[in-house]
Order: structure tokens, then C-alpha cells, then sequence
């Protein structure tokens, strides 16, 4: 702790005062101040508008298998709740995202819901037609790039966009945690991926249509799973599962199908045998109110 204590001189010994030595520092200030063509308080102006790369440091959202959330990190100040809605059929809710905030969507069970503790044995990937599940909203407020990682594994970098987790089928006694960090050392962050909204502004969420089945393969990136479901205009959202892959690439994409709500293309299949229809290259009726997932290897 610095002390407010000042030394003095000893008495009878006032310390030497130099107005020459002061006025030639004032003169050299003054002079600094003319050539960089600024004032002091156009300087000190300045640093108040400057970016502060560092404002946003780092949240966590940690959900359990029942659908408790807890928000923690330096920056949980910096999250507000934006309500939580039943859906079913593996629909996503249409959440409004202000200019200037970041989106946060979670996907999972009821807190007040059972303990689905048979999903801990025959785990399933899709949504089980009984009961419905809940999709909590989250406005995170940041100017900055930050980035998004599951279970510890780096997901993509986010601009004021939206980030969706499905947490439906994680095993009983199972956490899923999703970790928001700002950039460090002033940086920015790299740029994001080019967004498909403008090749997708004519897409209607509302309407089924057909896609060509994409070919992905276990222990693909996954900015590129990313970017050919987007190149399809379909909405993303992630999942975890252990094993399968190397921990931080795909494991599968799930693509669902129209009019079988409880079916999907799965890609690449589980048991190595696609469905018929089901294939990459296969074009597949599917619904865009029902974002496709992405299952990352923790």
C-alpha cells in the first residue's frame, strides 16, 4: 500500500527551489503539446472514446441435466435474462437481439422437470417426443469480439451474434458449460466468419424446403460443419457428447427432416449406414424453424 506520507526536508534546510528548471519543463510540455497538434483536454477526450478492449473479460453459463443455470465470471454483470419459452418438436424460439448486444440461447429441460437419469444409459441425440423442453435467453452486453468455447473446446468468434446450446440429451449428473471470453492484450480478436444472412434473406422460417445433404465426416473442424450448414441456410446450434472423435472436433451434424420430427439426417451416420434419403448428396425435405446440430467431442 503506497503512503500518503510525504518526506520534508530537514528543518533549516528548505529544499532548493528552481523556476528556471520548472518553466524550461513547462516550455518543453507546451511544445510537445504544438506539435502533436493537441490540447490537454482534447487528449484526455480521446482516451475516454478509446475502444477498452479489455472491458469485457470472461462469463460462463454451467447448466446441469435438470436445466439449473448458473452465470459466474468478471463479467456476469455485463448478462441480462431475456425470459424463458416452452418449444417442442425441436423448434427454436425467435428471440429478439438488439443492436449492439451478443445473444445466448440455452436449450434444456424444465428445472421443475424429473431427472431424466435413463438418458445417462441410452443417450439419444435427438429430442424425445415426451414433454417440452425450454429455451432460456440471454443479452450479453459487450462491443467487443469475444470468444465462445463448450466444455472447453473453442466454438467460433462472435460479433453481436447468436450463439445457440442444446443441453436436452446430456446424461444425468452432467454439466455443460459454455464459456464467453474477450480478447486479450488490446487485440481485437480475428475477424469472423463472413455471415450467410443476405444469400438467406429470402428464406422463410416458416416454410419447409429441400437441401442437398452436405458430406461431413467424424473429426471435422468445426468452423467448416459451420460454414456448409450456413451455406444452406439453416440455423446452427451446438451439443457436446464424449468420445467419438478428437475432443474439440464434430462428432456428427444433425440435420432434422421435415414432417418427422423426431428424425434427422445424421452426418456421418452412427452406424456407418445411412438411411435412405439420409446420405450426403441425397436432397432432404427440412424444416429452418428447427436449427441443425452440431455435436462437439468434449
Amino acid at each position: 500500500m503506497r503512503s500518503h506520507l510525504r518526506p520534508h526536508a530537514p528543518r533549516g534546510h528548505p529544499r532548493p527551489y528552481r523556476p528556471a528548471a520548472l518553466a524550461g519543463g513547462a516550455a518543453a510540455l507546451t511544445a510537445a503539446l504544438l506539435a502533436t497538434g493537441c490540447d490537454a483536454s482534447s487528449s484526455a477526450e480521446a482516451s475516454a472514446h478509446a475502444p477498452e478492449f479489455s472491458s469485457f473479460s470472461s462469463v460462463r453459463f454451467t447448466l446441469d441435466s435438470r436445466g439449473a443455470i448458473e452465470i459466474s465470471g468478471g463479467s456476469r454483470t455485463a448478462v441480462r435474462s431475456v425470459g424463458a419459452y416452452p418449444v417442442t418438436a425441436g423448434r427454436a424460439y425467435r428471440f429478439s437481439r438488439p443492436d449492439g448486444h451478443l445473444l445466448v440461447v440455452l436449450r434444456h429441460w424444465p428445472q421443475a422437470g424429473p431427472d431424466r437419469a435413463s438418458r445417462g444409459r441410452t443417450p439419444r441425440l435427438m429430442p424425445p417426443p415426451e414433454g417440452s423442453a425450454v429455451e432460456t435467453g440471454f443479452l450479453v452486453d459487450t462491443p467487443n469480439r469475444v470468444l465462445a468455447d463448450l466444455d472447453g473446446h473453442p466454438l467460433q468468434w462472435l460479433d453481436r451474434d447468436t450463439i445457440r446450446v442444446d443441453t436436452t440429451n446430456t446424461a444425468a449428473g452432467d454439466l455443460v458449460r459454455l464459456t464467453l471470453s474477450g480478447p486479450h492484450g488490446g487485440r481485437p480478436g480475428p475477424a469472423t466468419t463472413p455471415s450467410a444472412d443476405r444469400t438467406c434473406a429470402h428464406v422463410d422460417n416458416g416454410t419447409t424446403r429441400q437441401v442437398l445433404l452436405p458430406e461431413v465426416e467424424t473429426g471435422t473442424p468445426v468452423a467448416d460443419a459451420r460454414a456448409k450448414l450456413r451455406r444452406l441456410c439453416l440455423d446452427v446450434q451446438y451439443a457436446s457428447r464424449p468420445g467419438g472423435a478428437r475432443p474439440g472436433t464434430v462428432r456428427q451434424v444433425l440435420i432434422p427432416l421435415a414432417g418427422r420430427w423426431i428424425a434427422s439426417a445424421e452426418l456421418p451416420p452412427l452406424d456407418g449406414a445411412a438411411l435412405p434419403g439420409r446420405a450426403p448428396g441425397n436432397r432432404a425435405l427440412v424444416d429452418p424453424s428447427r436449427p441443425a446440430t452440431v455435436v462437439v467431442t468434449r
